[in-house]
């Protein structure tokens, strides 16, 4: 139940599930400035991979 809710949450804010999933290393800080630099989606799909290996 809880990675379904990390994935929801990553796919309206990418970093924050990947916080969620993480903490603030370094997939957090990927996660952002591919978000930061408007690459949205690659920032879901990168936040989804990494909820989804852990």
């Amino acid at each position: 139940m809880g990675d379904a809710i990390r994935i929801i949450c990553a796919i309206f804010l990418p970093p924050l599930g990947v916080f969620l999933q993480v903490g603030l290393g370094k997939d957090f800080w990927i996660n952002l400035l591919l978000t930061i630099f408007g690459l949205y989606i690659l920032g879901i799909v990168h936040a989804v991979w990494v909820i989804a290996r852990k």
